[in-house]
């Protein structure tokens, strides 16, 4: 990850992460017809690359996979913006982005509430050591590595082994885990979100088979599925998962430093920018979380700071899959290997 160059010192520089709320909240205000623009040219070519996919079925099934690979990316972008709805920036009424969230959370298999309610405590408690597994990927510090049993590491490691968290976790993710309220068991309306959002899944999952048969389940709804899944998992982890990001124990810990410098500001080339719905631009998001996705690009524009604070890049990020556990003494994260040369 590179470092902010040096600026001159200015209002900005000297900033806290808490003093800048009050400046970002002047961008929280959704443009109601941007929104419905948003959401249109996200759902209206997935649509459409269904339907192209199901009539290519009869001209060669390579073409009706390629579509179905590339209409991944538009389920991811719609995952974003039920992402949004899901901290009420979308519309300006909680009700309408409710609903828009529910309904995207059919496509994506995520209910909705059940989501909403987890991912806000991962918000509420991003970087605190001290309430970690609501949300989050599993991150143990150094020191609670190494009391563990030989077989306990031997699980650590292979939860965190690339192949797991990008390749089997996302599948078990979608598929399996969200089929059910898990931490929220206790809750009626949890079970109601995923119970209503499992029977339409079925009755829509029903209705391609009877019509497009095996074929349109395994070339189309599953590739886009997976590949979506795979890429929000990854899009996850390195938001939150890089050498000098921000953990500490629970007395110490405080909400805007934990959002802001636990946050990366992954870049990204505009097109993956635009399909990911600039989520890469999470410390900002995690600063105040109610700003649009489309306005995020305007704090950039607007604040020289928070555009050079975090960045990553893509080739960057990758060496982030190796990072696996907090070192308490010198505040980054670690792996196993460098770990055990400064403390086995």
């Amino acid at each position: 990850m590179k470092h902010s160059p040096d600026f001159p010192k200015s209002s900005e520089s000297t900033r806290s992460a808490k003093d800048w709320v009050k400046t970002l909240a002047t961008y929280r205000e959704p443009d109601l017809g941007r929104s419905f623009f948003e959401l249109a040219v996200s759902i209206g070519p997935f649509l459409a690359l269904w339907v192209l996919a199901w009539m290519s079925m009869s001209v060669s099934l390579w073409l009706t996979l390629g579509l179905s690979i590339l209409n991944a990316l538009f389920l991811l972008r719609l995952f974003t913006i039920q992402h949004d709805c899901g901290h009420g920036s979308f519309f300006k009424h909680r009700a309408v982005s409710d609903w828009v969230g529910r309904v995207i959370g059919v496509l994506t298999l995520t209910p909705y509430a059940v989501w909403r309610r987890t991912h806000s405590i991962h918000h509420s408690a991003a970087g605190n050591l001290g309430k970690r597994g609501i949300g989050d990927i599993l991150t143990l510090t150094v020191a609670e590595y190494n009391d563990l049993s030989r077989f306990e590491q031997f699980k650590y490691r292979l939860y965190r082994n690339p192949v797991v968290l990008f390749g089997f976790a996302p599948s078990y993710l979608f598929f399996l885990q969200n089929r059910l309220p898990f931490g929220l068991m206790k809750g009626l309306r949890y079970w109601i979100s995923a119970m209503g959002t499992n029977l339409v899944i079925v009755a829509a999952l029903t209705v391609i088979w009877y019509f497009g048969g095996l074929p349109a389940l395994l070339l189309i709804f599953l590739p886009s599925t997976l590949l979506a899944a795979t890429a929000g998992m990854w899009l996850f982890y390195v938001q939150h998962q890089f050498e000098n990001t921000h953990w500490s124990g629970e007395e110490d810990w405080q909400l805007h430093d934990a959002a802001l410098h636990g946050s990366s500001h992954y870049v990204m080339p505009r097109v993956l920018q635009w399909f990911s719905a600039n989520i890469g631009i999470h410390h900002v998001h995690h600063l105040y979380s109610r700003i649009p996705f489309y306005r995020l690009t305007e704090v950039l524009r607007d604040h020289a700071d928070l555009a050079q604070a975090n960045r990553m890049t893509i080739r960057e990020s990758l060496v982030c899959a190796r990072l696996h556990l907090w070192d308490e003494k010198s505040h980054r994260l670690l792996s196993f290997s460098q770990a055990n040369a400064l403390y086995g």
